[in-house]
């Protein structure tokens, strides 16, 4: 039975799990429905928007931790090119930075973190009021590094360092109450983490899969509760199998805009396979002539995880001849639209048609029947 985001957080804060797992496809409303959760759980405050109100509210007020892309909102770069200055990534003013870096002292933490997931020369340096950062390559002598711009990917990886930073602290805090002197997290009842993965490669998405259970399960607070989400389905089974007392999820959504938190059970969780899953849908949607403009999407990330595994270099090596053209045009034009927003007509019939035989080209050339009939 479809429902509304809302609906879906609504289930999500009424399980009594201490961890819901959650997987989903890119664009299907993680985030989203990470901000949902937040609202319901703590709604904004009047003529405040979510960064004064959540982000700038004292921590023992907090009633969740939230990690998803619209963390990534309290950094910017000053790049400041007319007056040919150094790059600066600027830190908006906030209590959950504050805390970390002022309070906890957690710079060398962060540093450590954040080297650990991208590259052990490249340094960040705080200004003396925790404001800004920059960053460079500490070559180990006394000449004095260049500063740098870090990609997207790395800059990424540094936030989630300091939220690691922060759940470290939020987990000594709150499980040893009599022992610390610390109110920050006293109303504290959920962590949710949105997708903390991109840009690592698939080493480091492990290690970081395996460090964040370890947190988890050394949580010992009865009443925190941890929401995890993600795309990817590496980083989804190293938790599934690390994680106890866990429940895990597919969040799904619809055309008409409505969405299925379906719950997986057993082996549907130990077998998870992100392509066989894929493979599905485009079956259903064939056989119930149900083919939407997704569907081409879905069938060309179908042949680019096929064709990474088998070691092309192009998914578009796997097209058949006869009808590559016609295939590579229809794909493209779907999967890769100009604007997000640009309204395209509904499949015609003999694009429908190139989803079928496409899909059973790759199944009786590449080794699927095979590979389903084991999984069976």
């Amino acid at each position: 039975m479809s429902k509304t985001l809302t609906e879906i957080a609504e289930l999500l804060q009424a399980s009594d799990k201490k961890v819901q797992l959650i997987y989903a496809f890119n664009g299907t409303g993680k985030t989203r429905l990470s901000r949902e959760f937040k609202e319901i759980i703590a709604p904004k405050e009047d003529g405040l928007d979510d960064l004064d109100g959540a982000e700038q509210a004292p921590l023992s007020r907090h009633k969740i931790l939230y990690y998803n892309a619209f963390t990534e909102d309290l950094f910017y770069w000053d790049n400041d090119l007319d007056a040919d200055a150094e790059p600066k990534l600027k830190i908006q003013p906030n209590t959950f930075t504050d805390w970390i870096l002022k309070v906890q002292g957690q710079e060398p933490n962060i540093t450590r973190l954040f080297q650990r997931y991208s590259n052990e020369k490249l340094t960040p340096h705080f200004n003396e009021d925790f404001t800004q950062v920059t960053f460079s390559f500490e070559r180990g002598n006394a000449e004095r590094a260049q500063h740098v711009k870090i990609s997207k990917g790395e800059e990424s990886n540094f936030v989630w360092s300091i939220f690691h930073g922060l759940l470290e602290q939020v987990v000594r805090v709150m499980n040893n109450p009599d022992e610390e002197d610390d109110e920050s997290f006293n109303q504290l009842e959920y962590v949710f983490i949105d997708d903390p993965v991109s840009s690592l490669d698939e080493n480091h998405l492990i290690e970081l899969a395996v460090n964040l259970a370890e947190l988890i399960k050394l949580s010992k607070s009865e009443k925190l509760k941890f929401i995890i989400s993600t795309h990817n389905p590496l980083f989804y089974n190293v938790l599934h199998n690390e994680l106890n007392s866990k429940i895990c999820y597919l969040l799904q959504r619809f055309e008409d805009g409505t969405f299925d938190l379906k719950e997986k059970k057993g082996g549907a969780n130990t077998s998870f396979s992100y392509h066989l899953y894929i493979k599905q849908l485009i079956e259903q949607a064939i056989t119930k002539n149900e083919i939407q403009r997704f569907h081409f999407n879905l069938l060309r990330n179908l042949y680019e995880k096929v064709a990474a595994f088998l070691g092309y270099a192009d998914w578009t090596a796997l097209l058949p001849e006869s009808r590559e053209l016609y295939a590579k045009r229809v794909m493209h034009f779907y999967s890769h639209r100009s604007l997000s927003n640009e309204e395209v007509a509904e499949p015609t019939e003999p694009e429908k048609q190139i989803v079928k035989f496409l899909l059973e080209h790759l199944l009786n050339n590449y080794g699927f029947k095979l590979q389903g009939a084991q999984n069976d």
